[in-house]
C-alpha cells in the first residue's frame, strides 16, 4: 500500500470522489501545510495556521496507479485559482500535492508539465508541489461527508456535479 496526499479546495469534494475509485483503501479527510499542532477544522478556516484542507489516501499501486490519482486530482477541481475553489477562499483551499517520496514528485512535476504544455487550462497551474511534513486528521464528523449529507444543499450544487463528471471520466476505475 502506498499513501497519496492532495488538497484541492474543499476536502468533502475531493473525499467523496475517492472513496468512488478501485484500489483506494482508505480515504481521510484532514489538514496538512501549516504550523499549528493538532489544529481543528475551527483553526484552519481562520486561516491563521498554514493548512490546507486535504485527503489522505491509502492506496493498492498494483489496482490504480499515483499518476491515475493525480488525473483524478486535476480533474476534479481548478488548478490555476490561488487560494480559491469556486465560492471557498482562502489559503486553507489551495491546491497542492504533499509527495510522499521522489517519485511521487517526479510523477506529480511530470503531469503539472503535461497538462501545462497542453494548455488544458487558459490559465497557469498553481498547484504547489512540496514534500509531506504533516498530516492531522479532520474531526470525524468530516469524513464521508458527502456520504452522509447529499441532500445538502452543498452538496448537491459542488460536490455532485464532480462526482458525476469523476464517474464519467474515470468509469473504468470505479468500484464495481
Amino acid at each position: 500500500m502506498e499513501t497519496a496526499t492532495f488538497a484541492g479546495g474543499c476536502f468533502w469534494c475531493l473525499d467523496s470522489v475517492y472513496r468512488e475509485l478501485r484500489g483506494i483503501t482508505l480515504v481521510e479527510s484532514g489538514y496538512a501545510g501549516g504550523h499549528t499542532e493538532n489544529p481543528t477544522y475551527k483553526d484552519v478556516c481562520s486561516g491563521t495556521t498554514g493548512h490546507a484542507e486535504v485527503v489522505q489516501i491509502t492506496y493498492d499501486p498494483s489496482a490504480i496507479s499515483y499518476r491515475d490519482l493525480l488525473d483524478v486530482f486535476f480533474t476534479i477541481h481548478d488548478p490555476t485559482t490561488l487560494n480559491r475553489q469556486g465560492g471557498d477562499r482562502g489559503t486553507q483551499y489551495r491546491s497542492a500535492i504533499f509527495h510522499h517520496s521522489p517519485e511521487q514528485q517526479h510523477i506529480a512535476n511530470e503531469t503539472i508539465e503535461e497538462l501545462a504544455a497542453a494548455k488544458t487550462w487558459a490559465d497557469p497551474i498553481v498547484t504547489e508541489l512540496v514534500p509531506i511534513a504533516d498530516f492531522h486528521p479532520a474531526e470525524q464528523h468530516h469524513q464521508g461527508y458527502y456520504g452522509r449529507n447529499a441532500e445538502q444543499p452543498y452538496c448537491q450544487v459542488v460536490i455532485a456535479p464532480k462526482i458525476a463528471k469523476a464517474r464519467k471520466r474515470f468509469f473504468d476505475h470505479l468500484r464495481k
